[in-house]
């Protein structure tokens, strides 16, 4: 009883609170306009292009349709490649427990010794679920990124990193061989699939120290400095190439590390296209200053890789505040998923699978990302909102308007929302709602004068789509 008490109390104080201050939606305060959705093709195609192709075909709809996850940017993973003679690291040290990330990670390089030819069916799973991303979503944007150089490039003889993770894996005399392979590659698929990547980022995490010989993935350690020397060996070797891809850089893990890059890049960002930033490590501070000094620079900005731990959909709501929290601070105009499926999680993927049975299934952090890439499509352009809990976008020609409301809370959430700047709106609207209890379940709610609001059971989230003319 006295529980039930005190959750009362606290709604109705919720309630006053969200009368009291309203939250203006104005269609004249717009920040960035949305490139895409997307996800990395890394690890999850190099097992689920090995299964049957009504298996893949299923998957790839669910991820590209307008009415699934609606995602049209996705990130081919260059493989480096180990010594198959594992003669200077652990032999399939990336498959063992407990810090390997599994047979998934082992990828298998186009040019396995430096005197051999290329071998263009190294990388066939991945292809292929790339082939079929290609025909379901013929506007799919691609860009190919590199976690290492082949084994026989580097210092250390293993495409996990140096011996020690501080140091760069990869010799300056060897920057025009990098350089060489990276663009054969991305010239092979244009050639061969009539695939032209739109950007080529040859880093990945670089500025850390994560990759060690015989560690758990792909990695390689390049100084902010090395980072800047190698781009100006690959720049004019990419602009001779007769490619149009252009490069993007640096991916780094945190917004910290790539301001830090930024610094030290100087004049060198102008051989980019692209600036590259994942947010596992992200304060909003360093999000907007980011932001800003991508701009001041001119490039186009990519939130190009993240993911979460967690625990069920509390877990879930805790990513999606990460995506909010990007979308209204970083500003980018693309955000990209770092994995799709998985086995034995529920909160690194959104579809989860046992490789070896070729069984799959949709997961609630599907549905939680769809209530944003779903409904908040290519070419709307979001609006800047007072509300940390608030996601809100316009469409192209003005006559939707997407509000996204999210409660990561144990408690019942209440807002209101100022739609003055509507007059026109359409008071019957579309509802879209996630709880512990259903996933992405639609019903029609009204509103009356020109406030909307929303009421939030615990841990929830839900989408409401308004005409606006």
């Amino acid at each position: 009883m006295k529980k039930t008490f005190i959750s009362l109390l606290l709604l109705l104080s919720a309630v006053s609170l969200a009368a009291a201050n309203p939250i203006v939606i104005d269609s004249q305060r717009r920040n960035q306009t949305l490139e895409g959705w997307g996800v990395s093709l890394c690890w999850w195609a190099n097992m689920c292009g090995r299964w049957t192709d009504e298996r893949i075909d299923t998957l790839v709809a669910w991820l590209t349709s307008p009415e699934g996850l609606n995602y049209n940017i996705f990130r081919y993973n260059i493989p480096g490649g180990d010594d198959p003679q594992w003669r200077h690291c652990a032999e399939h040290h990336m498959a063992k427990p407990p810090t390997g990330k599994g047979a998934r990670a082992e990828m298998a390089g186009f040019k396995p010794y430096p005197d051999s030819p290329y071998d263009w069916q190294a990388d066939s799973a991945q292809v292929k679920v790339m082939l079929r991303i290609r025909q379901a979503r013929p506007d799919a944007i691609f860009e190919a990124f590199s976690n290492t150089p082949p084994w026989w490039m580097t210092i250390s003889g293993c495409c996990a990193g140096h011996i020690d993770p501080n140091h760069d894996n990869l010799a300056p005399e060897r920057y025009a061989d990098f350089s060489r392979y990276l663009i054969d590659v991305c010239r092979h698929f244009r050639d061969a699939y009539g695939i032209e990547f739109r950007t080529l980022e040859p880093f990945n995490e670089p500025f850390t120290a994560y990759w060690n010989r015989s560690g758990s993935q792909e990695g390689c350690h390049f100084d902010p400095a090395s980072q800047v020397a190698l781009l100006r060996v690959l720049h004019p070797m990419l602009q001779a190439s007769g490619l149009k891809t252009v490069l993007s850089a640096s991916d780094e893990t945190a917004t910290k590390a790539s301001l830090t890059d930024l610094q030290v890049y100087g004049d060198a960002t102008r051989l980019l296209g692209q600036w590259n930033v994942h947010t596992y490590k992200a304060t909003d501070e360093e999000r907007v200053a980011l932001r800003d000094e991508v701009r001041r620079r001119g490039l186009r900005l990519w939130m190009s890789e993240s993911g979460d731990g967690g625990r069920g959909l509390h877990g879930n709501l805790r990513m999606l505040q990460r995506l909010f929290d990007d979308m209204r601070y970083l500003q980018p105009v693309a955000w990209v998923d770092w994995q799709y499926a998985e086995e034995f999680t529920d909160q690194w993927n959104l579809v989860r699978t046992s490789w070896s049975a070729q069984t799959f299934e949709r997961i609630p952090n599907f549905y939680v990302r769809q209530h944003v890439t779903r409904f908040i499509r290519q070419g709307y352009t979001f609006l800047d909102v007072d509300d940390r809990q608030t996601l809100c976008a316009l469409s192209p020609d003005g006559r939707q308007l997407v509000i996204v409301r999210l409660n990561a809370t144990h408690e019942p959430s209440t807002a209101e929302y100022l739609l003055s700047a509507f007059p026109n709106a359409k008071h019957e609207v579309k509802r879209y709602v996630t709880t512990r209890r259903a996933m992405l379940s639609p019903d029609v709610t009204q509103y009356h004068g020109d406030t909307l609001r929303v009421d939030l059971p615990p841990l929830s989230v839900a989408t409401y789509l308004i005409q606006t003319q």
